[in-house]
């Protein structure tokens, strides 16, 4: 199946991108792995004419805003983020609307519609600089409060947060953490800053998921217990095999990241089915607020 999956890629011209928390699998075939903004930008620069995306939705949009000259296609359309889904591009704009029309920064973890109303988008590895670079003394973020939350310790801006999370980063507890520091006291504990303000106070660096993987490549330190989703086990294992990574929680397994299999990938470059199509309209406006971002950045 793998070796069918990349001859169908060469015959269609078409480059596969995985996000670090795809199963094994996935990684395994693509031609580019890391974190959701990095694979678009980097897919942008290819001369490839489809571009398969095993994420979710929001990862494929972004792909189609920055390659509007590319087919872009989600291999399983049903993955979805339950973050993303928790702001509308209505409610964002009547909130910035009551706030005075304060500069919105959000979570690149986000439809291309609320991207569209946004006024510049932000990574978990760029969110202070982001944050910093604003004129203003008031930004709104949105959805991710965690994240939000993070900033708001790295700037003297006001940020006034979204209520909205990821789930799985959400809902690791002290216990858990507490637990695994206990069955590996020697590990260093990173932690994503889509974590709480009070797993964040407890871990001895924050990063991004890429992030991770370069910060455990440099570190002396030979093990660590990893605080995002427990798919990037493999990647950052697979960057560094001398050192060893134990993950903070297995509860923290997104559903829908493992939702995409090679048969769909198999049947998507097939039959191009999965496409994903961003309103020129709404494409320009979103390409706008990613576009401040990287300049920035």
């Amino acid at each position: 199946m793998k070796q069918l999956i990349r001859d169908l890629a060469r015959q269609k011209n078409a480059i596969i991108l995985a996000h670090n928390y795809q199963p094994p699998e996935i990684q395994d075939i693509a031609d580019l792995c890391g974190d959701s903004l990095e694979l678009s930008i980097k897919a942008a620069k290819t001369r490839a004419d489809i571009i398969v995306f095993c994420g979710v939705h929001f990862m494929a949009e972004t792909a189609a805003i920055l390659c509007p000259e590319k087919t872009v296609i989600l291999p399983n359309p049903e993955a979805g983020c339950p973050m993303a889904d928790m702001v509308t591009p209505e409610a964002l704009s009547a909130r910035k609307k009551a706030l005075g029309n304060i500069p919105v920064i959000t979570y690149v973890n986000s439809s291309a519609a609320v991207k569209a109303v946004s006024d510049i988008c932000c990574t978990s590895a760029n969110v202070i600089d982001v944050v910093n670079a604003q004129s203003a003394d008031e930004v709104l973020m949105t959805p991710d409060k965690n994240l939000a939350q993070y900033a708001a310790g790295h700037t003297d801006k006001t940020i006034h947060l979204w209520d909205g999370f990821c789930p799985f980063h959400n809902n690791l507890t002290l216990k858990d953490v507490a637990d695994a520091r206990q069955k590996h006291p020697n590990a260093l504990f990173m932690a994503h800053p889509e974590c709480p303000p009070e797993i964040l106070a407890l871990a001895d660096t924050i990063q991004s998921t890429s992030g991770m993987i370069r910060y455990a490549k440099n570190s002396a330190h030979r093990q660590f217990i990893i605080g995002t989703e427990v798919g990037l086990l493999y990647p950052i294992s697979k960057a560094n095999p001398d050192k060893q990574f134990f993950p903070a929680s297995e509860k923290m397994r997104c559903t829908d990241m493992k939702k995409i299999r090679l048969q769909d990938i198999k049947n998507s470059l097939e039959t191009l089915s999965g496409e994903i199509k961003v309103p020129e309209d709404i494409r320009k406006k979103a390409l706008g607020a990613v576009q401040k971002m990287i300049h920035l950045v």
